[in-house]
């Protein structure tokens, strides 16, 4: 390969596939490369599927990456489509050798999970967990976000998305909004139709958002729960043995008793509860004093009655105040910690967000691949 080549080859390196969050050279979407004594550069890239949605991004980037090379005067971009042949290759890859419809969330993963449920809706919590989520991507770590509120999903709406997920046959490649990789129900359905399914129905499409997806390696994934105690939560504990629950309630005593049910039935299915969330604690007036329109001490009285039945501490990580700036940031799809990180909502969640990226990976009883370099 010659100076120049390898200058470009280097290039395309920096390219980054917007699904797949990897360069393009490691996942072997490059094919020829040309580049005459002119320095015009012809670059071929393989799409991995026939109408790809990224494919004007991944065009746009490859070209302004090659173009920016010394030596090289223009550069032209062939677009074409993987084989089935070169398909597989790609998933087997992804997949690190594993077969398909593997959990990646098992006991062995080095990803910190946490199930964020409340004991009733209209608490919050999945601005709250949207925020949470972005919050941490823009810290550097990688997150991925169920949206696991099959019957009220929402996270499409909180982050923009209006795309469906693209598949590479079985594999599905899930949308990234701020950083953060996401999968929802709402994104295989038309003109908001609801869902009517039983249980079994609801197992089988939260463990195909488990399995099915390519989530990479995450850091951090979220699941955003629906409210109260029913068969997702269960078939979620289940499916994630390493999870930590998360609660979020309002300082309201009817909501606190409630809420309390839904840390309880992480304990149950055996996750350990690392924290609860106070959400709508309090309206800043003109002059500066808090209306406690919810009353007060309902995420603490959860935190200590938590506490009481894990046998262990339970931590109060947080009081969310009353926003505007927070509800306008969600309806429009802009998450308030990005938009308007001043504000106080905002600064309370980003206190929280530093919780979550304090916590420990859990390594206890884990088996570690070590390999001596001779």
């Amino acid at each position: 390969m010659t100076d120049l080549a390898t200058l470009v080859w280097s290039a395309l390196g920096t390219v980054i596939d917007p699904e797949l969050r990897l360069p393009l050279t490691d996942l072997d979407m490059i094919g020829d490369v040309e580049i005459n004594a002119d320095g015009v550069a012809r670059v071929q890239v393989k799409l991995t599927v026939v109408g790809c949605p990224a494919s004007e991004r991944i065009k746009s980037e490859t070209i302004a990456a090659v173009g920016a090379v010394a030596g090289i005067t223009s550069a032209d971009v062939d677009l074409t489509v993987m084989t089935q042949t070169e398909r597989d290759a790609l998933k087997l890859k992804l997949r690190a050798g594993k077969p398909p419809r593997t959990n990646p969330f098992d006991a062995d993963t080095l990803t910190r999970v946490f199930l964020i449920g409340s004991g009733k809706g209209g608490v919050g919590k999945s601005s709250v967990t949207a925020n949470i989520a972005v919050a941490l991507a823009a810290k550097g770590f990688r997150v991925g976000l169920v949206d696991a509120d099959i019957f009220g999903f929402s996270i499409p709406g909180q982050l923009g998305i209006t795309e469906k997920p693209t598949r590479v046959d079985e594999l599905i490649l899930p949308p990234v909004a701020f950083g953060v990789k996401v999968i929802s129900i709402g994104m295989f359905l038309d003109d908001n139709k609801p869902v009517a399914w039983r249980g079994p129905m609801l197992h089988r499409a939260v463990e195909q958002f488990l399995k099915d997806v390519f989530w990479g390696d995450l850091d951090f994934l979220l699941v955003d729960l629906p409210p109260g105690t029913g068969d997702i939560a269960i078939s979620l504990g289940q499916l994630l043995p390493t999870a930590k629950t998360v609660v979020v309630t309002t300082p309201q005593v009817a909501a606190a008793e409630v809420a309390e049910r839904s840390g309880a039935v992480g304990l149950q299915t055996g996750q350990a509860v690392f924290g609860v969330i106070e959400n709508m604690s309090w309206l800043t007036m003109p002059d500066g004093s808090r209306n406690e329109i919810f009353g007060n001490g309902g995420g603490l009285s959860v935190a200590n009655r938590l506490a009481n039945l894990a046998n262990a501490p339970v931590a109060l990580l947080g009081q969310i105040p009353m926003s505007v700036a927070l509800r306008e940031g969600s309806d429009a799809g802009m998450p308030v910690v990005i938009s308007n990180p001043q504000d106080a909502a905002a600064a309370s969640i980003l206190e929280i967000a530093e919780g979550f990226a304090k916590s420990p990976i859990g390594l206890a009883n884990r088996k570690l691949s070590l390999r001596v370099e001779k």
